[in-house]
């Protein structure tokens, strides 16, 4: 599915979709229309039933209470008007406008005294035949799981709004559960009318240049912005030409439904299917000389606790949520965490259809999480080693209780990656939106298949009980990179963040794939070159832990994401990695090469470097340059990271560079709480990093037969 025309000269508030082109007309009609809704009836076995608590939980934050003070934004109402936009498509909707509000669009009279709506499309995912792989768990339901999508949507943005300064309420088409929370005080369909999203079409609403149904939102609010005009009732809403069509401004072209409506949903976008896959990691994982770690060793947890001093603990609350847009996704997130499931036996209900067949049960759980969001998804075994050993609050024991993961990557936005240095102000944004479609997915999966009678708890980044990395590597999603604590992946390289729900409903695993990383790794010093505090290393992996990893200085790394004063957290080598490409046939092109002709994989790095990849793009820089202070968002004081490439910096930092870590026996035992300061020993870390074992050895070690150091 990957596209033939760049987009790298398109502003990011344009959209995907290439609107700009219809005629507008400021005196249009507004008709009285209803929104796209299924059409087909949902059957017995449906998602549906797990949805519910879940609009439930976003209606009740629609609403909220909005900073002391405004923001420093822009007086120009054209840029606040394209911020907003674009923070809606990083988000993930389809298209979006704004209109002025007018008497009439309001459904009661007791309403705030709004002046202006942006209002937002979410498209449906495709529709799965019958037969295919979770079809009867899928179809029927497009109306109510896009809602859902526009109730984040709508939540989030009205929440910036509100962290701007200004007042706004998120409004999406009533739940079924009635007039609550999330009741709508506005005619949806008459706003995306006047907002130019969308036209009346034979008494129903219709998108222009395409064929799917679509759900309609809005934030209403006092913030002043720049208004669209309606689209000209003349105006066609198909493909006006050729070159259009083939996606020459850089837009979604129009036979992307075509190639997506040939492929089985539970394969997803990427073609995962064609790497290759091998019985064991293309690193080595010693399952028996790994030792289970607590959660209180994790270093941000770390951090919370003092154990790395008093800037980095007071900095942990606040380092991913400082920009507004972040800010706006945290209650959302913590408002998850109650709902992630259960770690007890159930008993299989009857629902949801034949669950006898484990690689049947396994395409349906991989097709519902492809509808519902996520990028790519792998299934691996919850092996006991992946597992905690401890909570961090009560330094309980954790148990292994599931058996399988359902692993879930959720790509952190190429455009929106291009126009940042890595460690700007949108870093923790682009974390933060990443771990609730994540959470959000996991959640109603897990419980999907409660309801079927199975065990299952989702695992965010919020809350965990398992380590994500062991389970991502197993999962075949991808192989571990230079970066060291993240997996690598053939299509989306490292721009992801992972979430996973683990459970005893039967499920055929996936094995590990090998695309060649290790050697282009092993070559490719680019993440150690640009990595702003020299935590990534330039020589070879060491075993850590049962690991085999190019281990990174987690301290280093940790404290530089947590006290960044330029910037929100930090994601610099992802930014910079060659696999962090455009999806383009070239970008394919590229990577096939590297598979099949190891010869070129030097020539690879190298053009990467000499045709700017890893530098920012101006065009796609569409965020504001805010910090919330004092709980209001103001200019940074410090001002903003502005990184480019810099390709000297390699023999000084390699000569310079001094790594430590820190195995178990330095890290706090379990049973540790957050109330115990422990701080890190960093000589002892740089002692055992210098007497770490090499792979190799470790290899002859045990063809001898001989335990781990």
């Amino acid at each position: 599915m990957a596209r033939l025309f760049s987009n790298r000269d398109r502003p990011f508030d344009l959209g995907m979709l290439p609107t700009e082109l219809l005629p507008r007309e400021a005196a249009e009609p507004i008709a009285g229309v209803r929104q796209p809704t299924d059409a087909v009836r949902a059957g017995a076995d449906a998602v549906l039933g797990a949805l519910p608590e879940y609009r439930t939980l976003f209606d009740e934050h629609l609403d909220g209470v909005m900073a002391p003070a405004r923001a420093p934004v822009p007086d120009d109402l054209v840029a606040r008007a394209r911020n907003l936009k674009a923070s809606a498509y990083f988000l993930d909707a389809t298209l979006a406008g704004v209109c002025e509000l007018q008497p009439q669009d309001w459904l009661d009279a007791d309403h705030p005294p709004h002046s202006h709506a942006f209002v937002f499309l979410v498209e449906f995912s495709r529709e799965p035949q019958p037969g295919e792989p979770g079809a009867e768990w899928i179809r029927g339901t497009h109306a109510e799981r896009t809602d859902l999508r526009c109730a984040e949507v709508a939540v989030v943005l009205a929440a910036y709004v509100r962290a701007l300064g200004w007042s706004a309420r998120g409004h999406v088409a009533n739940s079924t559960a009635g007039d609550g929370a999330g009741r709508t005080r506005v005619d949806l369909a008459a706003l995306a009318q006047r907002a130019g999203v969308a036209k009346a079409v034979d008494g129903v609403l219709a998108m222009p240049f395409s064929a799917r149904g679509f759900r309609v939102a809005a934030v209403t609010t006092d913030y002043p912005l720049a208004t669209d005009l309606p689209i000209a009732a003349t105006a066609s809403l198909d493909w006006p030409d050729a070159a259009t069509y083939m996606g020459a401004p850089g837009t979604r072209p129009g036979f992307e439904d075509d190639e997506l409506a040939r492929r089985p949903l539970h394969l997803g976008r990427y073609a995962m299917e064609r790497i290759r896959r091998v019985d064991a990691p293309t690193t080595l994982v010693l399952r028996d000389e790994i030792q289970r770690v607590p959660k209180r060793a994790d270093l941000f947890t770390r951090a919370l606790a003092g154990d790395l001093g008093e800037k980095a603990r007071t900095e942990r609350t606040r380092f991913a949520v400082k920009h507004p847009l972040a800010f706006a996704m945290t209650p959302l997130i913590r408002g998850l965490v109650p709902m992630q499931g259960t770690r007890e036996p159930l008993q299989p209900t009857g629902f949801g259809g034949d669950l006898s067949d484990p690689q049947r049960n396994a395409n349906a759980v991989k097709a519902l999480a492809h509808v519902m969001g996520a990028d790519l998804v792998g299934i691996c075994e919850a092996e006991p080693w992946m597992y905690y050993s401890h909570d961090e609050v009560e330094g309980r024991p954790i148990a292994p209780y599931h058996r399988y993961a359902v692993v879930m990557l959720i790509d952190q936005g190429f455009e929106t990656m291009e126009g940042a240095s890595g460690d700007d102000w949108i870093s923790g944004a682009q974390s933060m939106r990443a771990y609730l479609r994540g959470a959000t997915i996991a959640g109603v999966m897990a419980a999907h298949v409660r309801r079927m009678g199975y065990s299952a708890r989702a695992h965010s980044n919020a809350h965990s009980e398992l380590l994500h990395l062991p389970a991502v590597l197993m999962a075949g999603l991808g192989e571990l990179s230079r970066i060291g604590e993240l997996i690598l992946n053939p299509f989306i390289g490292p721009r992801s963040k992972s979430v996973l729900f683990t459970t005893d409903l039967p499920l055929a695993v996936d094995k590990p794939i090998d695309f060649g990383l290790q050697a282009v790794c092993n070559a490719c010093l680019k993440c150690a070159r640009e990595c702003p505090c020299n935590a990534i290393p330039f020589g070879p992996k060491v075993m850590f832990n049962g690991y085999e990893i190019w281990k990174p200085d987690v301290e280093k790394c940790g404290k530089y994401r947590l006290t960044n004063m330029k910037g929100s957290a930090c994601g610099r080598c992802m930014k910079t990695c060659p696999y962090n490409r455009e999806d383009l046939v070239e970008a394919e092109r590229l990577l096939w090469l590297s598979i099949d002709v190891p010869a070129s994989r030097r020539q690879l790095i190298d053009y990467d470097d000499r045709t700017g990849g890893g530098q920012r793009n101006a065009v796609k820089r569409w965020w504001f340059d805010l910090e919330i202070v004092d709980g209001v968002a103001a200019k940074p004081p410090a001002g903003v990271n502005e990184r480019d490439l810099d390709l000297t910096r390699t023999a000084k930092l390699a000569a310079a560079q001094k790594l430590a870590f820190f195995p178990p026996a330095l890290q706090p035992a379990g049973g540790t709480t957050l109330k115990e300061v422990l701080p890190i020993d960093r000589p002892a870390g740089l002692a055992a990093y210098a007497a770490a074992e090499s792979p190799l050895a470790a290899r002859r070690r045990r063809a001898k037969g001989k335990a781990g150091p």
